[in-house]
């Protein structure tokens, strides 16, 4: 007798699978993944310079996952973008770059003033529908309460025909408590006391305001059923290609994955 796999399983597989020889899955190196690793540890103490070496990440692989197309003359909406990190690294490589973010304290984060940012909620997107070549969200997901619905706004935006990147934090991952560390484990609520009271102040990604538990199995969910893109594949980010299989494994990628791509493609 034959023995059906769950759809959660299989689409995760064929996520994966369908990846694996693309130019995003020969970029995974190990060398990558551990100067990533790196540079995280100065996401509080100098965000210039983390933000600077995702920015080159973050434009490489969103060419990469572009193609057959160049990102020459392509239209890109980072959501959640900040002062524009990423503006200058997309810039390199032919596309016109804009960033929406709600917060004017981010919008004037970087030692640049911001040049390309519109004030705007994810939510709520003031661009018409298909108005964009790529949309892309890029560690944003976790700190909003409504990231559904930021992502169906993603795709409205986006051309028929148009990827669409999200890609954010799981929450049961070593890096879901942000600044919090490991602490987080121990619920949320209480890891921002922990910090409070060991920082003497609240912690800049506050459990409930502005950090929220993501997993896995809702952005796959989504991602399944939307109804006005489809889903081209899904990977661990900042994961080496050979630790993608963890992906496929319900429990553990929560945990393992740390951080997962959707990649989507606008459809009419």
């Amino acid at each position: 007798m034959a023995v059906c796999q769950p759809a959660a399983v299989t689409t995760t597989v064929w996520a994966v699978r369908s990846l694996a020889k693309s130019p995003i899955a020969r970029r995974a190196t190990l060398r990558r993944a551990a100067g990533l690793l790196n540079e995280f540890r100065y996401e509080q103490s100098d965000p210039d310079r983390f933000y600077g070496a995702l920015a080159r990440d973050t434009a490489q692989m969103v060419a990469d996952l572009y193609l057959p197309d160049s990102l020459d003359g392509a239209v890109v909406l980072d959501v959640g973008g900040g002062p524009g990190y990423y503006a200058d690294r997309f810039g390199d490589l032919g596309a016109t770059y804009l960033s929406a973010e709600p917060d004017p304290a981010e919008m004037h984060a970087a030692a640049l003033p911001h040049r390309t940012s519109v004030r705007a909620s994810g939510v709520a997107l003031p661009f018409a529908d298909g108005s964009v070549d790529v949309c892309l969200s890029s560690n944003v997901a976790e700190h909003t309460a409504d990231r559904w619905r930021m992502a169906a706004e993603m795709v409205r935006v986006t051309r028929p025909g148009g990827l669409v990147v999200i890609s954010y934090t799981l929450w049961y991952g070593p890096f879901g408590g942000h600044e919090m560390g490991l602490t987080h484990y121990a619920g949320g609520d209480r890891a921002a006391r922990w910090y409070a009271r060991r920082h003497g102040h609240q912690p800049k990604n506050l459990y409930g305001t502005s950090l929220f538990r993501v997993t896995a199995a809702e952005g796959l969910r989504w991602a399944r059923t939307a109804t006005t893109a489809h889903l081209v594949g899904a990977f661990p980010r900042y994961l080496p290609r050979w630790m993608w299989w963890v992906l496929r494994v319900p429990a553990l990628r929560e945990v393992a994955a740390t951080n997962l791509v959707l990649v989507l493609r606008a459809s009419d």
